[in-house]
């Protein structure tokens, strides 16, 4: 499949129709430069995962699943593995009906063989045909999909969040309530308190759900569960494993299992 460039790009999001979908594959370790579009885009990867970056916070998205970003809100997106991603861009009124925040969301197996089909329709397809149709049943499935918890909440505390910045670079690293608020000269109820109003998660469990959501891009490459679980602050490959079950209902082989097999 051929990449668009920025200018093709640009060119295809110029037509008329509400919803355009388009290829752009990112080789590892690369990441597009922050930026934003007028439109909406649901960024799918077929091969990879992808890390998406906002202010917002961070979605890390393995194959078989996407991340819906809302027109105009600015956004880095991260390459691990060669990332083929399939974007589904959607503009103007069609967007009114979308989810206003960003998402991840599992793509069944009918939403993925439509966007795969979609790449290959002319970004100037007929309205009221067979193309608009396969277009509109996108949004639909869209809609429907159920949300993944694949969000990585940062707090809006700037220290607090150069806490969370250090242990996103570097997982394996011990993490207490107790310490963190002495780095902050906070007492524990106090930092405890400022870190759920501004994450939505108490700080053991953004912890772990971190170090899980940063697991992926290493489960995805074939890392052994033992490599993983250690680097990711985890004593036993077990310990990770039961984790992982409790969180993605799967365990950590049994998670990519399913998306390599369509892929």
């Amino acid at each position: 499949m051929k990449t668009l460039s920025d200018a093709a790009l640009q060119q295809s999001l110029q037509t008329p129709r509400p919803i355009v979908v388009v290829a752009n594959d990112q080789p590892d370790g690369s990441e597009l430069a922050e930026h934003w579009h007028q439109h909406g885009q649901l960024i799918h990867a077929i091969s990879g995962v992808m890390i998406v970056r906002t202010a917002r916070g961070e979605w890390v998205v393995p194959i078989g699943r996407a991340v819906w970003v809302p027109p105009q809100l600015r956004h880095r997106i991260g390459a691990v593995g060669d990332v083929r991603m399939r974007t589904v861009f959607v503009a103007g009124d069609a967007c009114a009906a979308m989810p206003q925040d960003c998402r991840a969301i599992e793509v069944s197996l009918l939403l993925r063989e439509l966007i795969l089909h979609a790449v290959r329709i002319p970004a100037s397809y007929a309205p009221e045909g067979r193309d608009q149709r396969i277009m509109a049943l996108i949004l639909d499935e869209i809609r429907a999909a159920p949300v993944l918890s694949l969000h990585l909440p940062m707090p809006q505390h700037a220290r607090a969040a150069q806490l969370c910045a250090r242990l996103i670079q570097s997982p394996a690293q011990a993490a207490t309530l107790t310490g963190w608020a002495a780095e902050l000269h906070m007492n524990e109820r106090t930092f405890a308190r400022l870190f759920k109003r501004e994450t939505g998660l108490t700080f053991g469990a953004w912890c772990r759900h971190t170090r899980l959501l940063l697991s992926l891009p290493r489960l995805a490459q074939g890392d052994a569960i033992l490599e993983v679980a250690l680097d990711h602050g985890y004593d036993s490959p077990s310990a990770f494993a039961a984790v992982f079950r409790k969180t993605f209902g799967v365990s950590p082989s049994a998670y990519f299992r399913k998306a390599e097999a369509l892929d």
